[in-house]
C-alpha cells in the first residue's frame, strides 16, 4: 500500500507531523535534477519544491499514479495548472493561503514607499558621493487602488492603513462588500484606473488575469502614477508597459516580470521611472515558520479524513 509524503523540507526539521505516512525529503536539488527519493507512484502527498523552476516542481507528477492530494508553497498554483494534464483525476490541488500575506504585503509597502520617495536615485547618488536633495510624492494623501483583494490584497489594505491615504479601491474577479468597503469586479476597472495615484496588483494568474495590464489598461492610469506588481510578470504585457515607461508618463515597482528571470540586456533593466526586485515577495524570515506549520496542519487533516485548507481544484477527466 502506497503511503509516501514528498516534503521539500527535511522531515526532521518539522515538529508535529501526524505518525502514519513514510515521509521522504524531496526539493529538487540544486540544478533541479536530484534523484527521487522514492518511487513517484507510492507518493500520496506531493507538497511541491519552493522556489524552483516550473519544470523542476511538475518532473515527478507523470509518474504520481496513487497521488491524492498535492500542496503548493506558493499562493499562486499556476505552475501547476500549466501541466494539469499531467496529474491523474481526483487529486486535491492546494495553495500556501495563510503563509506569504505578511511578507508580501510587506514588500508590496516596500516598492511602493521607495519608489514615490526616490529610493534607487538616493542609493546611486551615495554609491558616487553625491548629496542629492529633492521633493518626492509622499504616499500620505494618494489614492490607491488594489487589483485582486484576496488574502495577500487585504494585507496589503492593513499595512496601507495607517498612512493616511486619500482613498482605497479594491477590485476582484468579482464584487462583494467587505467591512472596509466594496470590493468592485475587474469590470470597473476601466473607471477605477483614472482616479488612482498608486495601483498595485496582487491577483493571481490565471486565463482571465493573462496580460490584464495591457496598453489600455496602463493608458488609463493617470499621468504619473506608480505600478506597483507583486503578482506574477504575465499579468502585465511588458511590451505595452515599456512603452509607457520609456514615454516618462508613469513609474513602476516590479517584483515580477515577465520573461522571468529577467535576462541581461532586456530593455526593461534600463528603462526610465522603474524599481525591479528578484521575485522576493514570499521569501524571507517569515515563510519556514509559516510553511511548516500548514503542511503539518494540512497533512492532520489528509491523514485523519478532515476537510483540507485552501483546496482550489479537484483535477478529473477533462482536466
Amino acid at each position: 500500500m502506497t503511503n509516501d509524503v514528498w516534503l521539500p523540507i527535511p522531515p526532521e526539521e518539522i515538529e508535529g507531523l501526524p505518525e502514519g505516512p513514510d515521509y521522504l525529503f524531496w526539493d529538487g536539488g540544486e540544478d533541479g535534477g536530484q534523484e527521487f527519493p522514492g518511487d513517484p507512484a507510492d507518493c500520496l502527498v506531493y507538497v511541491v519544491p519552493y522556489m524552483k523552476r516550473q519544470p523542476v516542481k511538475t518532473r515527478p507528477l507523470e509518474q504520481m499514479r496513487n497521488l491524492q492530494l498535492i500542496q503548493t508553497l506558493t499562493a499562486g498554483i499556476d505552475d501547476m495548472t500549466a501541466d494539469l494534464s499531467l496529474i491523474v483525476p481526483g487529486v486535491r490541488l492546494c495553495n500556501a493561503r495563510g503563509v506569504h500575506e505578511a511578507s508580501t504585503a510587506e514588500l508590496a509597502l516596500t516598492l511602493t514607499l521607495a519608489s514615490l520617495r526616490g529610493i534607487p536615485e538616493f542609493v546611486r547618488a551615495q554609491q558616487q558621493e553625491r548629496w542629492q536633495g529633492d521633493f518626492h510624492p509622499a504616499l500620505a494623501d494618494r489614492s490607491v487602488l488594489i487589483v485582486g483583494y484576496g488574502a495577500i490584497g487585504a494585507a496589503i489594505e492593513d499595512r496601507l492603513t495607517p498612512f493616511e491615504l486619500a482613498r482605497v479601491a479594491r477590485v476582484a474577479r468579482s464584487g462583494r462588500t467587505t467591512e472596509r468597503g466594496p470590493v468592485h469586479p475587474f469590470t470597473e476597472l476601466p473607471a477605477l484606473l483614472p482616479e488612482a495615484d498608486v495601483v498595485i496588483l496582487s491577483t493571481p494568474l490565471t486565463e482571465t488575469t493573462r496580460h490584464l495590464v495591457d496598453a489600455e489598461f496602463l493608458a488609463r492610469m493617470k499621468d504619473g502614477a506608480l505600478l506597483v506588481n507583486v503578482a506574477r510578470g504575465p499579468v502585465v504585457d511588458t511590451k505595452a508597459l515599456l512603452a509607457e515607461l520609456e514615454s516618462g508618463r508613469i513609474t513602476a515597482a516590479l517584483d515580477v516580470t515577465d520573461p522571468e528571470p529577467l535576462p541581461q540586456g532586456h530593455p526593461l533593466w534600463q528603462a526610465p521611472g522603474v524599481l525591479i526586485s528578484p521575485h522576493v515577495g514570499g521569501p524571507t524570515s517569515a515563510f519556514l515558520p509559516r510553511a511548516k506549520r500548514l503542511v503539518v496542519d494540512q497533512l492532520g487533516r489528509f491523514v485523519n479524513h478532515e476537510p483540507l485548507r485552501n483546496v482550489i481544484l479537484t483535477t478529473g477527466p477533462t482536466e
